[in-house]
């Protein structure tokens, strides 16, 4: 009988102690592990950013970002809200690129876009994607991801792609499919 009034006692008390460490708990705040962000590890921080990029001494387009984060003793950015104005070799305006997010390697020449990433050309074609990349070496833009083209005639999915900064020659990679757009035909004048 004693080791049942001493192991109710014990029951007891652990009830008690849980009672009382339990609260509501609702009113306690939820319980969150401590995350680290860029922010944490950036070597620079820029609200507001406009970057001239340039090639030889020509300007071949301007990075503006919301916010940009510095890292790897500044040869990595990281941009947030990010549009790019691409120039010619001669510096006219060529196209646009935007993006939710965007990285930039000085040391590999790369650019990516990430999120919603939507490239148009001054003549109106269209490139989106969930991920898009510009490697200066090659001049070209390239993707594994799933992704739409359209130039006005037609409009391509597919993916993976690989196409130059113009959009002039799309190489797609795997599962090709397209839609061709209703042309009109110049009539010609009867003889």
């Amino acid at each position: 009988m004693t080791r049942r009034v001493r192991m109710l006692g014990v029951l007891t008390a652990a009830v008690a102690v849980a009672a009382a460490c339990g609260g509501d708990a609702k009113s306690r705040p939820p319980i969150v592990a401590p995350q680290s962000s860029m922010l944490d590890s950036a070597e620079q921080f820029m609200l507001g950013v406009t970057y001239t990029l340039t090639n030889e001494g020509v300007k071949r387009g301007e990075l503006v970002a919301d916010t940009g984060y510095v890292f790897d003793e500044t040869t990595r950015f990281e941009f947030r809200k990010v549009r790019v104005d691409f120039n010619t070799a001669t510096g006219v305006k060529d196209g646009t690129l935007t993006a939710r997010r965007g990285t930039y390697s000085q040391r590999l020449g790369v650019l990516e876009g990430w999120g919603d990433v939507v490239v148009v050309t001054q003549d109106g074609k269209k490139l989106t994607s969930p991920m898009l990349r510009y490697n200066k070496a090659t001049d070209e833009i390239s993707t594994d991801s799933a992704f739409v083209f359209d130039d006005g005639k037609m409009v391509r999915r597919g993916v993976g792609m690989r196409t130059d900064p113009r959009l002039s020659r799309v190489q797609i990679l795997r599962g090709a499919s397209g839609v061709v757009r209703e042309v009109p035909v110049p009539q010609q004048a009867k003889p």
